[in-house]
């Protein structure tokens, strides 16, 4: 599984390493510094970031336009001030003013080169590649061309390490990497799911959010570039969710609602096409709350076998690894009936544009792609470097299958909004930026923090 992020953390999501009686120890040290990782991941991006604004300071030799600078720098912290911001103000003597921005360190390009790489010797060649910057030429002007890869991957050769922890029960799960699946491609890392292969006869990995979000880009990014092949998927749903998507208000949710829930399947169904048109094998895990009624749970359950694939429901909150015994031996079912093998949403040889669409139409149910002016700007600028073949990392709202937050269940008859185009050559793709997606977050009019606290003896209130 992925590291959580401190901007979720202290922000609406709170803690992130599970509840009850599942979840990964030790749950402080986890959620807040853990091995470091997230922050030596800071530190080489900003690394890249501070020697080219000192190039720029110091004659810049290789003519960067300082209007055409790419690479941000990064935070682990949800902050919505330092979105847009002009640096190098104060006089000559503080730098080159220009207009800038942070992203969320899960954002950046070092964080989907940790988690994609193979080594430490394709972790370098990855930093060389990444993209800074174009010169006055339209030229593209890489981490190598400013010879800081090396440096770059001196701070991440720990982190380059999988990090090992356990559950309550005693199980083993390696914790790495903390790429978001809404803004950058939502898998932990390959070298992580390398080492589990090499060590347990089962490997569960996480893909992010929905089917449309990290599983399409497990697929198309992570399979892509490792070779790996998924033998199941196992999409969770949970009443609430699916009532929320047949139009109940947040505070109703805990009340029994068998039509609303019925309206909501088409959401449900449209994650598992999108699951079978990837090529996997679904099985619907219901996480079971408390407030969920057996009526409810049965017939989430009766939907899926009616659809044609296993479901089963789990209470590993309450009850830990007995809670999902029954699914577990649904999901083994599926591996062993599994054809070893994925379905690209497009091939590699496909135009940039016939990637999104394909992505747009396939995945998210899309009747169109529709590119602003900006973002026909940058398609033609990475035409002319050379970097339009890429695969695509579309980034774009996880609170729907469109690229509308308010648009629920199975949005249809709708086109999505492309605004930026963004390289990401070390990474080894495009993140295009759809709808009205930031890459840095911000904190919500009562973020988790404001109940968090630390006593005199040292116990934390309120990670959770």
């Amino acid at each position: 599984v992925r590291e959580p992020s401190l901007g979720p953390v202290f922000g609406t999501k709170g803690g992130a390493t599970g509840g009850g009686q599942s979840q990964v120890l030790p749950m402080e040290d986890i959620n807040l510094h853990f091995t470091g990782d997230i922050h030596a991941v800071g530190a080489a991006n900003n690394l890249i970031a501070a020697v080219m604004d000192a190039h720029l300071f110091h004659g810049n030799a290789l003519d960067l336009d300082p209007t055409r600078v790419l690479f941000p720098r990064c935070l682990d912290m949800n902050d919505r001030q330092l979105r847009n911001i002009v640096t190098g103000l104060g006089g000559p003597r503080h730098g080159v003013p220009r207009e800038d921005g942070f992203i969320i360190t899960a954002a950046s390009e070092v964080m989907a080169i940790l988690c994609l790489t193979e080594g430490i010797h394709d972790l370098k060649a990855r930093l060389e590649r990444i993209i800074v910057a174009f010169d006055r030429r339209e030229h593209p002007v890489s981490v190598g061309d400013l010879y800081v890869h090396g440096a770059s991957a001196i701070l991440l050769k720990d982190a380059l390490m999988p990090n090992l922890v356990q559950t309550l029960e005693g199980t083993p799960a390696f914790v790495h990497g903390g790429p978001f699946a809404n803004i950058a491609h939502g898998h932990s890392s390959v070298l992580g799911d390398r080492l589990a292969l090499g060590l347990g006869d089962v490997v569960v990995t996480e893909a992010g959010f929905g089917s449309d979000l990290g599983g399409e880009k497990f697929v198309d990014l992570v399979c892509r570039q490792s070779g790996l092949r998924p033998d199941a998927a196992v999409l969770v749903v949970s009443v609430r969710a699916l009532k929320h998507h047949g139009g109940v208000k947040k505070k109703d949710l805990a009340r029994e609602d068998l039509k609303a829930l019925t309206l909501g399947f088409a959401n449900l169904d449209a994650h598992l096409k999108i699951l079978q048109t990837l090529g996997m094998t679904p099985v619907i895990a219901v996480n079971r709350f408390v407030s969920d009624t057996n009526r409810e749970v049965d017939a989430i359950v009766d939907h899926g076998r009616d659809f044609g694939v296993r479901a089963a429901p789990h209470t590993c909150h309450e009850d830990g690894g007995a809670g999902g015994e029954e699914l577990a031996r649904l999901v083994l079912e599926a591996t062993h009936a599994s054809t070893h093998g994925v379905r690209f949403a497009y091939k590699d040889e496909d135009s940039l544009k016939e990637k999104v669409a394909k992505v747009a139409t396939s995945i998210y149910g899309a009747d169109d792609v529709k590119y602003d002016a900006a973002a026909l700007d940058d398609l033609e600028r990475l035409k002319d470097a050379g970097l339009d073949g890429l695969p695509v990392c579309i980034a774009k709202t996880q609170l729907s299958l469109s690229d509308d937050e308010r648009a629920l269940g199975a949005p249809s008859g709708w086109t999505l909004e492309v605004r930026g185009i963004r390289p990401s050559a070390g990474a080894g793709f495009l993140v295009v930026l759809a709808g009205d997606i930031m890459r840095m977050p911000g904190l919500g009019e009562e973020p988790a923090a404001l109940s968090m606290d630390i006593d005199d003896s040292g116990r934390i209130k309120g990670l959770f």
